[in-house]
């Protein structure tokens, strides 16, 4: 969660290529209990608050910053749901496709959101299938284009899915690999049913 925190400093990756989303899938996927959904969406949220009042200057008055991350945060907690539907037992190309498809939502709902609630005083950011579009490619012009965005979106999550989930299965393989050799070693050390026999 810590090496998450610091991942989320500025200029570090590029616009939008995080770790983000693939935490929080992969939390749905193989954290346990409670502590899968609160520990990341605590560590998220505090870097969150720390990025807008530190960084972007935001102010805690301004009501679409708690708009904004309320629609964020909404999406977010779907992509861990669909992570909780998975399991642990699904395959790892599974879990790769499975976060591109929430990284291919989330994008789809937060900037249709986005369009609807905000218009950026943008004249042809207008509520119409044409704007929609914009909204879902170009963007406004203040920031790299959208489909970058999701570009970089894509290219991430696929990318830290897969190194969490690799992860995870080399650590379950070692952890049954010491088991068996544990369990090996006991029955090496048992004596057989002859030798209880003539020891009593």
């Amino acid at each position: 969660m810590v090496v998450f925190a610091f991942s989320r400093i500025p200029g570090l990756f590029p616009p939008n290529f995080s770790a983000v989303y693939a935490l929080i899938f992969c939390a749905g996927v193989y954290f346990p209990g409670k502590s899968g959904f609160v520990l990341p969406f605590v560590t998220m949220l505090v870097s969150d608050l720390c990025l807008n009042f530190f960084y972007y200057s935001a102010t805690a008055a301004d009501p679409r910053l708690w708009v904004y991350l309320g629609i964020n945060y909404i999406c977010y907690v779907l992509v861990f749901l669909l992570g909780r539907r998975m399991g642990r037992k699904v395959t790892l190309l599974k879990m790769v496709g499975g976060s591109l498809l929430a990284a291919i939502g989330f994008y789809i709902l937060t900037n249709t959101l986005s369009w609807l609630i905000n218009p950026y005083n943008n004249p042809e950011y207008l509520k119409t299938v044409q704007g929609w579009l914009m909204a879902l490619t170009i963007g406004t012009g203040k920031w790299p284009q959208t489909w970058e965005f999701f570009r970089n979106t894509l290219l991430s999550s696929g990318l830290f899915t897969g190194l969490f989930a690799a992860v995870m299965k080399f650590q379950e393989s070692a952890a049954e690999s010491k088991v068996e050799k544990e369990a090996g070693e006991s029955a090496e050390n048992e004596p057989e049913t002859g030798e209880a026999e003539e020891a009593t």
